[in-house]
């Protein structure tokens, strides 16, 4: 293979970059705001969410946990300042500050202010000065370099470099109300350094474009997504600003030319010229590298040069070492348990148990789990609580951006950031309440919200209630609904109208990937259907129509759940084919879960039909298990987190929400769909709030 030619960056980062274990990364986003001069940046969340994974991601930043500090909503100044200051006494090689959310000017000094929760726009004394992040980045502690990457409005600003040119076009009331940008920000010498050039006045040090010996040593960096005169660009608030958006995409789809390592040079190079491409509204980031070809130094690792993971993971708990297994032996030894007395499998059982090997693995020939995470559990987004997550649904072509909706009263939807598959890192957003269209309450006492399902575009979803029975569609940025409900047959309605049973009829959503058909299934069976044997006959009623228009009621079909389960949750593959989760609690044993795939081709359409109690089988939908929740690997003791009762596996809870993704066309599990779960913790203190992703075959 022909390799790629040696350049001064490729030299430069051939000799060093940056040591995770030695380093600290400090990320900082407001995103919310009490003040209505300043507009909420939900798109900030996203930006701390994506960032944060590049990091810890072990093939691309590396860092551990403890080494990648994150502030979201900070209320004071001093919050920052602080959280910097500690970062910067723990590392000494680089110390990576990163800040996203509203830029002001100061009007009488021009100055670049920063923001926090309860900063006002004309009230710098409640905002964060620029130079005084800079001197916290840029004061004590023993780190040879120091990076800066500030996402706000006006952010070129951060630099000191604008001129009287500059402060005419801003004007001295610009900054009244501020979108969301990018845009660097530089520390002035330190002492004993000379004065870097600046570039409106001395003439800017030449970039090297032959291979030099110039050692990669110490300095500082800073990089800006917007010059001093102009906004930064946020498009959408479900997604990353335009800026910091484009940086994540660079850095994880890595470069193709080999190199072991992304500088920062190439990466502001890349952002920019993606950001032409994709943004040509957004305004063009700038750069400053200081004199000390920090530019050259490898940031991060290339994901596009990294050997590739194996298709799925490792099926077995991981043995350790000869040399972890022997530091073990000897404190076993010095903690008077003896070796000797009880083997090698006792110092392997205690390395287990202190290490244990993390729930993932093979839960059927079909089915993968990646990983599974409580990081919504107990949670609460502005004094909201995260609970009662019922129903789930990806964002049209997405395999990170989510919604649940919740059961309790009043009913919400969480806009949900999953991160990725295999790490994942759920962060909810700021509810939106549902309401009537005219912004009201809904009168029903209970708004029983049990699923959902969002439309193409985005913009709008479809959310079932149990009260009623109704679904309704709700525009997701203002909570309130769209049109008319959608029509409920007759003989699903509850009694006296039809036989839907008290409290179990419309339990799940699920729309065509053309966005044609709407499918709609009852919990428990009809009052007149029964079941067989143990295994309720569940109706799915099929709408026909198009994405935020009207959809009718056309065909009705029928399948046989599992032995005492009923049906939580679809998702639709196309084709007719659907996928059913079903769930059940039984005290003593605890919950069952686990997901089948239905096949409505050559069913009966049942519609009209008054009793489907002995219905010919195959007049049924076929069924087929997909997998078993109680199947999946559990990990090793307390890999798992258990809520309180017997359960099969620790994995296993009230799991009601699922969510089907875009089939994967590359490694590491090209061919199969993402599938992400999510339980219903009830808002009890006894039961968790888990998110649970796996990768799924689902043929072609």
């Amino acid at each position: 293979m022909t390799k790629p030619p040696r350049t001064a960056e490729s030299a430069a980062v051939g000799r060093e970059w940056i040591n995770p274990e030695a380093s600290h990364v400090v990320l900082v986003g407001a995103a919310s705001y009490r003040s209505p001069d300043l507009t909420q940046l939900p798109s900030v969340r996203h930006n701390l969410a994506g960032l944060r994974r590049i990091f810890l991601d072990p093939r691309i930043g590396g860092f551990p946990e403890d080494r990648v500090s994150q502030l979201l909503d900070p209320t004071q100044s001093a919050e920052i300042g602080n959280l910097i200051r500690k970062a910067a006494a723990q590392a000494t090689d680089t110390l990576i500050v990163y800040y996203a959310g509203h830029g002001l000017i100061d009007d009488e000094t021009n100055n670049l202010l920063l923001t926090h929760i309860d900063s006002v726009h004309d009230a710098p004394d409640l905002c964060l000065p620029v130079e005084h992040l800079r001197r916290a980045i840029h004061g004590k502690g023993q780190a040879k370099r120091r990076v800066l990457i500030i996402d706000c409005c006006y952010s070129g600003l951060a630099d000191g470099r604008m001129g009287p040119a500059e402060q005419a076009k801003i004007g001295s009331r610009a900054a009244a109300r501020i979108l969301v940008s990018a845009a660097p920000a530089q520390r002035g010498p330190a002492a004993g350094e000379p004065a870097a050039p600046r570039p409106d006045t001395e003439a800017a040090e030449p970039k090297p474009t032959e291979p030099d010996d110039r050692p990669v040593r110490s300095g500082w960096y800073t990089m800006a997504s917007a010059p001093p005169d102009r906004k930064a660009h946020a498009e959408d608030p479900d997604s990353c600003t335009a800026f910091t958006g484009a940086l994540v995409k660079v850095i994880t789809e890595g470069a193709a030319d080999g190199r072991e390592r992304l500088s920062l040079d190439f990466l502001f190079d890349q952002t920019r010229a993606l950001l032409e491409r994709e943004f040509p509204k957004a305004p063009s980031p700038e750069q400053a590298s200081g004199r000390t070809h920090i530019g050259a130094l490898g940031f991060v690792r290339n994901p596009a040069a990294q050997p590739a993971p194996a298709p799925d993971p490792v099926l077995t708990p991981p043995r350790p070492s000869r040399r972890r297994l022997a530091l073990f032996s000897t404190a076993f030894a010095l903690a008077g348990v003896g070796v000797g007395a009880f083997g090698v499998p006792a110092a392997v059982d205690a390395y287990q148990r202190w290490n244990p090997a993390p729930a993932l693995g093979a839960c059927s020939e079909r089915a993968v789990l990646l990983d599974h995470s409580d990081g919504l559990d107990k949670k609460d987004v502005e004094y909201e609580p995260v609970e009662g997550l019922s129903g789930l649904a990806l964002a049209p072509g997405s395999r990170a951006k989510a919604y649940a909706v919740t059961d309790n009263e009043p009913g919400r939807i969480f806009p949900v950031d999953l991160g990725e598959p295999e790490r994942l890192a759920p962060v909810a957003e700021k509810a939106r309440t549902l309401r009537q269209a005219d912004g009201s309450a809904f009168e029903d006492s209970w708004f029983d919200a049990e699923a959902l399902a969002v439309e193409q575009g985005g913009r709008t979803a479809l959310v079932a209630s149990e009260t009623g029975p109704s679904i309704r569609r709700f525009d997701l940025v203002t909570g309130r609904q769209v049109g008319e409900d959608l029509a409920i047959p007759k003989e699903l309605r509850y009694w006296p109208e039809g036989g839907a049973q008290t409290g179990r009829s419309i339990e799940s959503l699920a729309l065509s990937p053309d966005g044609r058909h709407l499918y709609a299934g009852w919990e428990a069976p009809l009052a007149q259907d029964g079941d067989t044997r143990g295994r309720g006959i569940i109706r799915v009623q099929r709408y026909t129509g198009t994405p935020g228009g009207a959809y009718r009621p056309d065909e009705s079909y029928a399948y046989l759940a599992g032995d005492g389960l009923m049906l939580a949750d679809l998702a639709a593959v196309g084709g007719g084919r659907l996928l059913a989760l079903e769930r059940q609690y039984t005290l003593g044993r605890g919950n069952a879960v686990r997901v089948v795939e239905i096949d409505l081709t050559g069913a009966r359409d049942v519609t009209g039909v008054k009793s489907l109690f002995r219905l010919p089988a195959d007049a049924l939908a076929s069924s087929k298990l997909l997998f078993d929740l109680a199947d999946c690997p559990p990990g090793g003791p307390g890999a798992v987190a258990t809520s309180e009762g017997d359960q099969a596996n620790p994995l296993l809870d009230n799991v009601e929400g699922m969510a089907l993704g875009p089939r994967w066309t590359a490694a590491p599990h090209p061919g199969r769909h993402p599938l992400y779960l999510v339980s219903d913790d009830n808002g009890n203190s006894t039961q968790i709030t888990r998110v649970y992703s796996l990768a799924v075959d689902l043929g072609p």
